[in-house]
């Protein structure tokens, strides 16, 4: 994935210490022929399904994030419907050393317009797939997000430990 601007002046700073970063995750369904479906991304860095996500630039609102990540990465206009899940991420290690941990807004939403295509180089596939047949490789927590999301119930779920299990 490309780094964005502000994150490649930081490390020129920091080095590849562990960065708090603000990510958002959009899990954008909608309904065909009485099947809940899901938009979701093949990653070109790991080869991972994931619903749309990406870290908010400095000053950005995170449902702002959403909207223009689904935008850059699917070519789908979407809409907020709301927020489902926040919650941070275990720390990540990049290929190139780089850490960093995510503060995860996780939104439900839903399409407005366009065709889903790669329409930048972080995917390698996009596409609607049926909420009960998942793509692989996905990771769990990609899986978690999608599931919070069709199952949300009004309340906003605080925290990893927030997430029934299975």
């Amino acid at each position: 994935m490309p780094i964005p601007e502000f994150i490649l002046d930081l490390r020129s700073d920091i080095g590849n210490k562990p960065l708090w970063l603000p990510g958002a995750t959009a899990v954008v369904l909608r309904e065909v022929a009485g099947r809940s479906q899901v938009l979701c991304v093949q990653r070109a860095d790991n080869g991972h399904w994931t619903a749309i996500s990406g870290i908010a630039e400095p000053g950005e609102e995170p449902h702002h994030t959403v909207v223009r990540e689904a935008l850059e990465e699917t070519g789908v206009s979407i809409v907020v419907d709301e927020l489902v899940w926040v919650h941070s991420t275990d720390l990540v290690t990049y290929d190139n050393g780089d850490q960093c941990r995510y503060l995860d807004h996780t939104f439900r939403c839903h399409a407005l317009g366009g065709e889903p295509r790669v329409a930048d180089d972080e995917s390698r596939s996009v596409g609607w797939f049926d909420v009960d047949d998942l793509p692989t490789p996905m990771i769990d927590l990609a899986e978690q997000r999608i599931r919070v999301a069709v199952a949300h119930s009004g309340s906003v779920l605080l925290g990893r430990s927030a997430v029934p299990a299975d």
